[in-house]
């Protein structure tokens, strides 16, 4: 591999890492529930925080970090990750697990912000594109084997080992970006009233806001799908790795596919992905009976899930084109904002007595209310283009 292409790899490494940790414990929810006493529903509260922690952590960390090389940031949030899993797995209650996982979580957006520039500064002229693709081409993987591996070694041996393991991972991260990424000078300080302005306009706002519904129409599922399988379907705990691993693989597939939509409009990504969101969610309770109607749902639904990521982060971009790289940590706030709302709705409906088959139903309603705001947006926009 080229110089670069290392750098971009301990990027990929890092973001593989804080994938496996925000998504494997949706597969051990039970287990971990068990592990220190509480409820499945006080248990999705652990992914919750992680979610509020990355939504409020992304924009603070980021600025903060801005007195410091890139370097030294990216080395620093992948030792804070490092510590966070630690935490996690020697956690004596809920109560210590939960403040470790809200510190594992102070990492994540800054990371992929910080990350996606250096990716791009590291890059030669016309591979700026291909580098970030790179880089977050680490977080679809996760969904391919670091979740599945983590949730075996929880169900196998114990929930702690998935989460030592998963702090193994920012260990190697941090070694590779030390010894692949070069120096790098302190960034310009940013103009923060400028770059306010800039993620406050209405148009980015209301971008902001259908990430969060998109991204808590999945969660709304994704958090419970261990016991959601295992009520529609009889999924045994053996069988839950794989189905999460099908996830992954749609979750890689759609990414593709978005990239490729995306060039052309993101909006007609957008309405792809999200059509296809409403039709899978509002079939899902009927049309899963077994393993092998599962395996299809789950992957089609990974499929139209992360069709969405791509043309969000281009359009929030755009539009706050005086802070490219606050917006996009806010919008990785914004989406664990909806991972945040999706584990609430779905511990709601749980708690109420609707019981699991209607968690995708409640993960449709979201869906749908994400589809009715891109269609405000576009017709707000073409009322006053400028906004955009």
């Amino acid at each position: 591999m080229q110089a670069y292409q290392w750098g971009v790899f301990a990027l990929a490494l890092g973001a593989f890492g804080l994938g496996t940790t925000e998504f494997f414990p949706m597969g051990l929810l039970p287990t971990i529930a068990e592990g220190v006493e509480v409820s499945i529903p006080t248990a999705g509260l652990l992914i919750s925080a992680y979610a509020v922690g990355v939504m409020f952590g992304a924009p603070l960390v980021t600025l903060y970090l801005t007195r410091f090389s890139h370097k030294f940031s990216l080395i620093l949030l992948m030792a804070i990750f490092f510590i966070g899993n630690v935490f996690s797995a020697l956690a004596i209650d809920y109560s210590v697990l939960m403040i470790s996982r809200i510190t594992t979580s102070l990492s994540h957006g800054a990371f992929f912000g910080i990350g996606a520039l250096v990716a791009m500064k590291l890059a030669p002229p016309g591979k700026q594109g291909t580098a970030v693709a790179s880089m977050f081409l680490g977080l679809t993987i996760a969904n391919i084997i670091g979740v599945p591996v983590a949730t075996w070694l929880g169900q196998s041996l114990h929930w702690r080992m998935a989460f030592a393991a998963t702090s193994a991972l920012g260990l190697v991260a941090m070694i590779g970006l030390w010894r692949t990424l070069p120096q790098m000078e302190k960034p310009n300080r940013p103009n923060v009233k400028q770059e306010l302005q800039a993620i406050l306009q209405p148009a980015a706002l209301r971008t902001f806001l259908t990430t969060v519904l998109c991204a808590g129409s999945m969660f709304t599922l994704y958090t419970y799908v261990t016991p959601i399988l295992q009520t529609l379907a009889s999924i045994s705990d053996r069988n839950i790795a794989y189905l999460l691993m099908m996830a992954g693989i749609g979750f890689t597939l759609g990414n593709f596919i978005s990239g490729k939509l995306a060039d052309r409009s993101p909006d007609l990504s957008l309405v792809v992905a999200l059509t296809g969101q409403v039709i899978i969610l509002a079939l899902f309770s009927l049309l899963v009976s077994d393993l092998f109607s599962a395996i299809a749902m789950i992957f089609v639904w990974g499929v139209v899930n992360f069709m969405i990521g791509p043309p969000l982060q281009m359009k929030v971009m755009t539009i706050a084109d005086k802070a490219p790289g606050l917006a996009s940590s806010i919008n990785i706030g914004a989406f664990n904002l909806g991972n945040a709302l999706g584990a609430a709705i779905g511990g709601a409906v749980i708690t109420l007595g609707f019981g699991y088959a209607w968690i995708p139903a409640a993960a449709a309603t979201l869906s749908l209310s994400a589809l009715m705001l891109l269609g405000i947006n576009r017709k707000l926009s073409a009322q006053a283009p400028s906004a955009n």
